[in-house]
């Protein structure tokens, strides 16, 4: 259009709110994740557990075999702190490896694609960016981790009556908080390595050595050091340390509480610490 015509006018549409501009991200990432088949089986495929705990908790209050021997059958099936905590080692596993299949997708193709520029040259600043892409894992982990896992309480308290959901609450809380934490510490991660690491495949087996590498260097300074503190190492049983916690179930792990929680601090900050490296809307090349 030529300037001199004078006849360009401004946009006077509405605006979108500047508190959700970041869920823009999220959107047009799942029409592209959501094209790959695999990717749409193994989602259906995390439900299938969550399915069988509630098939479990039904059978646990219905079996009628177990009421004709005068045996209670919560007492025979039991619903309890254990059941709760074994669920959310299960789906944080599944929810690991969706990480691995689905962090290397997120940053890494702006940076190969010089994209950057292109989103910060808006009023995106780079704290929306990475909101932005850590909320693609976050929405999919929370899918199929405490969602599902807070469903299996209702039921259960659904089945067991008021008195045992009052007395059983803070079982709820344990269950959000400790699979939230492990899914902001999975994204995370995956947010680091794909800003890192701009060739996928390459990116998402880095994801999976950082556990992996995790767990052998802690078992490896465990046998050396004849020491327990090798597990700090190794992310998987500084989550299971803290849910152990939460559930008020003894931990085998041998590493403090406190510990536990130190380390999650300190991987959280390093990984923002690479973002911050690598987020920004110039590029120095020498």
């Amino acid at each position: 259009m030529a300037v001199y015509k004078r006849s360009y006018k401004g946009y006077n549409g509405a605006l979108t709110p500047a508190w959700s501009r970041f869920q823009i991200l999220p959107r047009y990432s799942y029409a592209r994740l959501f094209q790959a088949k695999f990717m749409v089986m193994f989602l259906m495929a995390c439900f299938f557990f969550p399915v069988g705990c509630a098939v479990f908790i039904y059978l646990s209050h219905n079996l009628s075999f177990l009421t004709t021997l005068n045996v209670p059958a919560g007492q025979f099936l039991k619903v309890n702190n254990t059941f709760f905590e074994f669920y959310c080692s299960f789906q944080g596993a599944l929810a690991y490896l969706m990480t691995a299949f689905v962090g290397p997708s997120l940053v890494a193709p702006d940076l190969a694609n010089n994209a950057m520029p292109v989103y910060l040259c808006r009023p995106f600043s780079r704290t929306e960016y990475v909101i932005g892409r850590m909320s693609v894992l976050m929405y999919l982990l929370s899918l199929i981790t405490w969602i599902p896992g807070l469903i299996l309480f209702a039921i259960q308290s659904s089945q067991a009556g008021w008195d045992w959901m009052t007395s059983n609450l803070w079982m709820a809380g344990a269950l959000f908080m400790g699979l939230f934490i492990w899914d902001v510490v999975l994204s995370l991660i995956a947010l680091a390595m794909s800003a890192w690491v701009k060739w996928k495949i390459a990116s998402g087996a880095l994801i999976l050595g950082v556990f992996f590498a995790g767990a052998g260097l802690g078992a490896a300074l465990n046998s050396i050091m004849r020491t327990r503190q090798g597990n700090l190492l190794d992310l998987v049983q500084v989550m299971a340390t803290i849910e152990d916690k939460m559930f008020r179930v003894e931990s085998t792990t041998g590493i403090s509480v406190t510990n536990s929680w130190i380390v999650f601090g300190v991987a959280s900050a390093a990984c923002l610490w690479l973002l911050a490296r690598r987020v920004r809307a110039f590029e120095v090349v020498k």
